[in-house]
């Protein structure tokens, strides 16, 4: 029920959220046992189901094509631990800019911070059960965003007005992070299983 409780707490409520957040203590181990390993499932999980039952169309191709569920599995496995290293090298980024934007560096507080700002992205990868409505998932991407920069001033003690450029940097730096990801699975040779993944798994802060 606490995993619950925050999960609704930071998406409904998120301004309330962030000093309760701010005030907790926390590991890195806590963190990913009792919050990211368990969110980061969801979307990984949904999509292996939704490509493999349902399937997906290509645009301006034509055809509808499923991915053997064996090969979705393998997939999901390989993204989802993509993800968990993705959500510890963003932290490590936010960690490193804070002092530029008037902050103070703490990696568990900057764990935090990019842990609880995926919420959003995560809970929209429900969506993925059915590959036609994931495009909807840019939605909750975007309100991750907004998450972000919520948390970025209470958590790494950033100035207000530096809350906009310290975002905008994190987000750019996200992007590059989630790309490198989507090569480096996609030279794994799982091709447009694994293609379609990237987005649900590791794409939390995309535009």
């Amino acid at each position: 029920m606490a995993l619950l409780d925050r999960v609704k707490n930071i998406l409904l409520s998120p301004r309330a959220e962030w000093p309760v957040i701010d005030a907790e203590p926390a590991t890195v181990a806590s963190l990913y046992t009792g919050y990211i390993m368990p969110l980061a499932l969801i979307p990984v999980i949904c999509q292996a189901i939704g490509m493999s039952l349902i399937g997906y169309s290509i645009p301006f191709v034509g055809g509808h094509y499923k991915s053997p569920i064996g090969s979705a599995l393998i997939s999901a496995a390989i993204f989802y631990c993509f993800a968990l290293i993705g959500v510890f090298i963003i932290s490590l980024v936010v960690d490193a800019l804070a002092p530029s934007f008037g902050g103070t560096k703490n990696q568990v507080q900057a764990l935090k911070v990019v842990a609880y700002s995926y919420t959003a992205s995560w809970v929209g990868g429900i969506l993925s059960l059915i590959p036609a409505l994931s495009v909807i998932g840019v939605l909750f991407g975007l309100y991750s965003l907004y998450l972000l920069y919520l948390g970025l001033p209470v958590l790494m003690k950033s100035p207000q007005d530096k809350a906009v450029g310290y975002t905008v940097v994190v987000i750019i730096c996200s992007i590059v992070i989630t790309a490198v990801i989507f090569f480096a699975v996609g030279a794994l040779g799982f091709g447009m299983g694994a293609g379609g993944m990237a987005g649900a798994g590791a794409g939390a802060y995309r535009p």
